[in-house]
């Protein structure tokens, strides 16, 4: 009886033509949903147009489709889950609590770099906002690779600047902050590295810069694990400037630190200088390239004078370009120089077509040092540069 009662409601409903109708409507709509959502999962997949940076040449696809691929290159991106550190100009995450590795050189060191690289990476944000047509592409296209060259060193020697500059240049994309993935953060594995990476084109080269690597002794055996292959660019300035630099920022966070004379010194008296002080011990250029040299030819190994970035930017970038086997596109035409600084800006920088000098954490006014404590420094500093000089093939004239 009570089965008979439901086929008979059943029935009555479906023998209901408006009722019918809805029934119908709604199956017809969630079959159109479906499709509609295969399609933009297959479209997500599919790969997008491929145009040459600076040239604006569009390659693969005829001219005729561009809207098609553009649309689907929107699809894309609004699918994209969202990756930290996809570009310079807009994030950043800072480095995690450096490993007792690194803290073996720097043991003595006060970590002042990280403010210094928030006031770089706010500036570049702030010119993000005018963001140059091969940024915007770049966001959105490509794919993240292993850097093919590292700016590894020095601490103060100008690598900011250096990075600064060859950002200009179409085919380089770099990490804007330090990643310190080989120093304090290697245990989280080469895919987190990678994917700090910013996205590139093909031809465009990878780049990321922390200056520590230089100096950490595992930095060289743990770069070449990953490739053999990686250039590797160390800009170097006189090591007694250097050391000053070193101190002069750190005096800036933290003014109530000794006298740089005091801890130069074990003893005063005796003139016996204090090697475990990072601020002296990171100028012994020679003893830390011979570490290098254990993994790495000299010609995968570009040296850069901090002096000649400042003196003749466009000629040491020039060097860059070649050793990175660029066309030679950061020229003079792309600097001018800052008498109120005291050293070269850029007149119009990566992402922004506006003048750019580096911000207020560099060129720091140097605190005056005892001469005769300079000469000491000079005097230690010698027979490690003449090294350094025979190693290189170059001198750099801090003697």
């Amino acid at each position: 009886m009570e089965y008979s009662l439901v086929c008979h409601s059943l029935y009555a409903f479906w023998s209901s033509p408006v009722k019918k109708k809805l029934i119908l409507l709604s199956i017809m709509f969630l079959i159109w949903v479906y499709m509609l959502y295969s399609c933009v999962g297959y479209c997500s997949t599919m790969p997008s147009l491929v145009v040459d940076g600076y040239r604006g040449k569009e390659t693969g696809s005829a001219v005729g489709k561009r809207t098609e691929g553009s649309r689907m290159d929107l699809v894309s991106r609004l699918l994209a889950k969202p990756q930290p550190w996809e570009d310079i100009e807009s994030d950043y995450e800072e480095p995690s609590i450096r490993t007792a590795a690194s803290r073996d050189l720097l043991n003595n060191e006060l970590d002042t770099d990280r403010a210094d690289e928030w006031d770089e990476v706010r500036g570049e944000q702030q010119r993000a906002l005018e963001p140059s047509a091969l940024s915007s592409f770049s966001n959105g296209s490509g794919s993240k690779k292993l850097p093919q060259a590292i700016i590894i060193g020095v601490k103060k020697g100008g690598t900011r600047a250096l990075l600064e500059f060859l950002r200009v240049h179409p085919d380089i994309r770099a990490v804007g902050a330090e990643p310190h993935f080989f120093d304090r953060n290697y245990e989280n594995g080469l895919e987190w590295y990678r994917d700090l990476m910013p996205k590139t084109l093909e031809g465009q080269i990878t780049m990321e810069k922390t200056p520590s690597y230089f100096v950490t002794r595992e930095a060289p055996a743990r770069i070449s694990a990953m490739s053999r292959d990686t250039k590797l660019i160390v800009v170097v300035r006189d090591p007694v400037t250097r050391a000053i630099s070193d101190y002069t920022q750190t005096l800036s966070k933290k003014p109530d630190i000794p006298s740089f004379e005091s801890l130069t010194f074990k003893n005063r008296t005796t003139g016996l200088i204090d090697t475990s002080w990072s601020a002296i011990q990171i100028g012994i250029y020679a003893k830390h390239l011979d570490n290098w040299l254990q993994y790495f030819p000299m010609d995968q190994i570009l040296f850069v004078s901090g002096e000649r970035l400042i003196s003749d930017p466009a000629g040491e970038l020039g060097r860059v370009q070649d050793f990175l086997g660029l066309k030679r596109i950061i020229t003079d035409k792309h600097f001018y120089f800052n008498q109120t600084k005291g050293f070269p800006c850029l007149k119009k920088a990566e992402g922004s077509s506006k003048p750019h000098c580096l911000g207020k954490t560099k060129g720091r006014t140097h605190p005056n040092i005892d001469p005769e404590v300079v000469q000491r420094l000079r005097d230690f500093y010698r027979p490690f540069n003449m090294k350094f000089y025979q190693m290189t093939g170059h001198n750099f004239g801090w003697d």
